[in-house]
């Protein structure tokens, strides 16, 4: 019997042009984005959530929300890539045998539980699902990876390289959550000074 949804959120880098890794990122009510991430993960509808960590780990685990538990990315300095494959790795080994990984980004973060919710909603938790975000039709994060396809990924993922070409290949249902955020990377000190451009 498999479980209910597994978030899986991507916190591992070092975040050069940052200037900091991103996990430890404060919010406007000083909490970090890698804990505001894991919430809206669990919030959206995952039943357990797992956060792939590799720069500066001690500190961003003590900033975990409780029962959000911590994967090691031993190579996290090789890639995003890298990152998945650790996540993925510990999602197929993990108790409660989920049948969907949620896959999110800690530098998205103006995406809401809504959004994690919408793609769920699609992938009716079905074992083939592969459902992904857009935003005015740009492909983006919450991913869902049906438990079927997460071998096949893993196999395709490294470097910089995550799920998309896998899920361009596969057809990947595309839903749109522009209505809810921007859904764009935060990867610049420049890039939170952009004004929103508006829901």
């Amino acid at each position: 019997m498999t479980g209910g949804p597994l978030g899986l959120l991507l916190a591992a880098g070092a975040g050069r042009r940052m200037g900091t890794p991103k996990a430890l990122m404060t919010t406007a009510d000083g909490g970090t984005w890698v804990a505001r991430a894991a919430q809206v993960l669990a919030d959206g509808g995952c039943a357990d959530v797992l956060v792939v960590l590799g720069a500066q780990a001690a500190e961003a685990v003590a900033a975990l929300p409780v029962g959000v538990e911590a994967v090691w990315a031993e190579r996290w300095r090789d890639g995003m890539g890298a990152s998945l494959v650790a996540g993925l790795t510990a999602a197929a080994e993990h108790a409660s045998r989920p049948a969907v990984a949620v896959v999110h980004l800690v530098d998205l973060p103006d995406v809401p539980a809504a959004a994690v919710r919408r793609v769920l909603d699609r992938a009716e938790g079905r074992s083939d699902a592969l459902v992904r975000a857009t935003y005015h039709g740009r492909p983006g994060h919450p991913v869902v990876l049906g438990r079927d396809h997460w071998d096949a990924v893993a196999a395709q993922a490294g470097g910089e390289r995550g799920a998309n070409r896998y899920l361009t290949a596969h057809d990947a249902l595309a839903v749109e959550c522009g209505d809810l955020a921007e859904g764009r990377d935060m990867d610049t000190p420049e890039a939170l000074r952009r004004p929103a451009a508006g829901l």
